[in-house]
This record gives C-alpha cells, structure tokens and sequence, in this order.
C-alpha cells in the first residue's frame, strides 16, 4: 500500500441534476425563466438611465433592443446549463431578478451559482438575499451536492462583496481565466461547502425572520454578525 497521503474517502454516488422547479420563499419566488413574462418586467429594470455599468462584467448584454433581450432569454430558457430562474416578488408577481444554476457536475458534486442580476427594485432587499438563501438550500438539501461555488471577474467589487456577505468563502484569483467581450478576465472563486450548511441555513433563518426588522425594513442586526463561524 502507497505511503502516500491521499484524500479522505467520500461516500455515497453523484449529486442530482436540477430540474425546472419552483423555489418558494416569504418574499421570492425562485421559478423557471419564462421568456415571454418575464422579459418586460427584467429588460425595465436593467435598461435605461442609470444603468450603464449594468452589463460591464457580464457575459452578454447590454441589448440595444427589447428583442435582442427578449431572445436572450428565450435561449436561456431553453438551456439547462445554464439552468436559469426568475426572482419574483410575491407581492407583484413580477419578475425582478435572474439567477442560474451552471457549471453543474453531478459526479463531484459540485455546483455554481452565476448569470446573476438584479433590478433596482429587488437588489438590496430582503427578497435578493432570500432568492439566494434558496438556491443554496435546495442545492444542499434535496440535490445532495458538497460543493457551491460563486465566481466573478476580479474587478467585480459589488460582487466580490454580495458574495462575501452571503457567506462565501474567498479562495483566490485565477489570473487570465478566460477572455470576455474581448477583454483578459481574472476571475475570483469563492464557495459553501456541504459540512458548512448547517451554520449557513440558521445564521440566514435567524436574518431573514421578520422580528430582525424595524417596522421601517431596517435590518437590526447584519447578515455578518450571524456568519461570523463560517470560514474567512
């Protein structure tokens, strides 16, 4: 037998692919994209004035027209890795956001959360944190993966800091990456794995419950404060 060290034995066979279901929340709802619903609300809420950075560090858009993104979406909606979803707000039932499950590899177990916007309206709310809380839930708990991974470009400070406050752990930059848009990509990995959840889920449980808010919305303690035994 080899003297060599190795890894630790994992137990048990690959993780399940996700499938189009809806994820139910107390301000969201995390549903399969529909195109043609959903792309007036979303291309609203991420095309006009104001919103010029919006697209910088995505993979496509911005769209100069409302079909050009409608027919983003209709593609997306038909991929399944990309696996998109709409953030609704339950009170409007509009869609407001867009979230994907990619980069999926059931044999490892592992799992990316990308393709990530949000409109005005939702970012920033209680509802943006809770579309990603459920994401999360459902990857541990009914797909059985171990790994959960966040990637962003480098120079994506808004989303090197959303991922960070929603508990994922920085782990490096892998320096010329991939080229976008014509341009070289550092990109940043930050990740949740499995042994993790559990602090995960009560710190976001104890966040999300409305005795956390003032009447005005005001959040009395920050997600932070309840992430804190999580890896830095």
């Amino acid at each position: 037998m080899s003297s060599l060290p190795i890894g630790p034995k994992v137990e048990g066979g690959p993780a399940r692919r996700p499938q189009r279901v809806s994820l139910r929340g107390s301000y969201v709802i995390v549903r399969p994209l529909q195109a043609a619903e959903d792309a007036p609300s979303l291309y609203e809420g991420t095309h006009g004035p104001g919103e010029d950075d919006f697209w910088l560090y995505m993979s496509e858009g911005p769209f100069s027209t409302f079909q050009a993104f409608r027919d983003y979406l209709d593609k997306r909606s038909k991929s399944d890795d990309p696996l998109s979803f709409s953030i609704v707000d339950i009170e409007t039932g509009r869609a407001l956001g867009h979230a994907s499950y990619m980069r999926i590899t059931p044999e490892h177990r592992v799992i990316e959360v990308g393709n990530i916007f949000l409109t005005q309206s939702l970012a920033r709310t209680r509802g943006a944190t809770e579309a990603m809380y459920l994401m999360a839930k459902h990857v541990f708990e009914d797909l059985g993966y171990r790994r959960y991974e966040w990637k962003c470009n480098a120079l994506n400070m808004v989303s090197r800091r959303a991922a960070l406050r929603l508990g994922f752990a920085f782990e490096g930059i892998f320096v010329h990456h991939m080229i976008q848009k014509g341009r070289s990509r550092d990109t940043a990995w930050f990740s949740i794995l499995e042994d993790e959840w559990g602090i995960y889920k009560k710190a976001f449980a104890h966040w999300l419950s409305p005795e956390n808010f003032t009447d005005a919305g005001t959040q009395k303690r920050p997600l932070a404060s309840y992430l804190r035994p999580l890896r830095k």
